[in-house]
């Protein structure tokens, strides 16, 4: 039993059958928050010290680092059950996957900060971070989420019954197409 499994039991019985089918995604979302918490925490103290002048660096950093911990948690926790692939062919797909996440949670700070120009001294400080948060975090992470979760799911790690009845499926549309109608 996992925890997730005994919170679902908690849940009025028509909440227990939706949650017990999406346990992955579940899990994928407190994987989620637990590297919004690294990725947030890395990024303002970046941010406010070593990096105050390249938010945008801190923000790759920061990104980078709680990919790793993703791959680690989602691998080990959300994902257990999937997969077939060898590891490090796993691990490249996995970090080019979250490499365009990460290139997809920086776009609205990009944006928020040179295209509105919402930093210091165009705004106040208060705004700026306001902005920062936003873009970054509230935006950026889920267009980031919603990317990495569909694709997990499709290339890293892939349901192996369903890449089966996928390649069958292709294997009856070429001999469809291969053989004339018989009339």
């Amino acid at each position: 039993m996992s925890i997730v499994d005994d919170v679902v039991r908690v849940l009025p019985r028509p909440l227990q059958e939706i949650a017990f089918r999406q346990r992955e995604l579940i899990k994928f979302a407190i994987v989620g928050a637990t590297t919004f918490v690294i990725d947030s925490g890395i990024f303002y103290m970046l941010k406010w010290t070593v990096l105050e002048q390249k938010p945008v660096t801190a923000k790759i950093i920061s990104g980078v680092i709680a990919v790793i911990a993703s791959y680690i948690l989602n691998r080990e926790w959300s994902f257990k059950n999937r997969g077939g692939r060898e590891r490090h062919h796993e691990a490249l797909l996995f970090f080019a996957v979250s490499g365009v996440g990460v290139l997809l949670s920086m776009a609205p700070l990009y944006l928020s900060r040179y295209a509105f120009q919402l930093h210091q001294p165009t705004v106040s400080f208060m705004v700026e971070n306001i902005a920062d948060f936003i873009s970054a975090f509230i935006i950026g992470n889920l267009l980031q989420m919603a990317f990495r979760y569909w694709a997990m799911r499709r290339w890293v790690f892939p349901d192996e019954v369903d890449q089966m009845l996928e390649k069958i499926e292709e294997y009856v549309e070429e001999e469809h197409h291969r053989r004339p109608l018989e009339r």
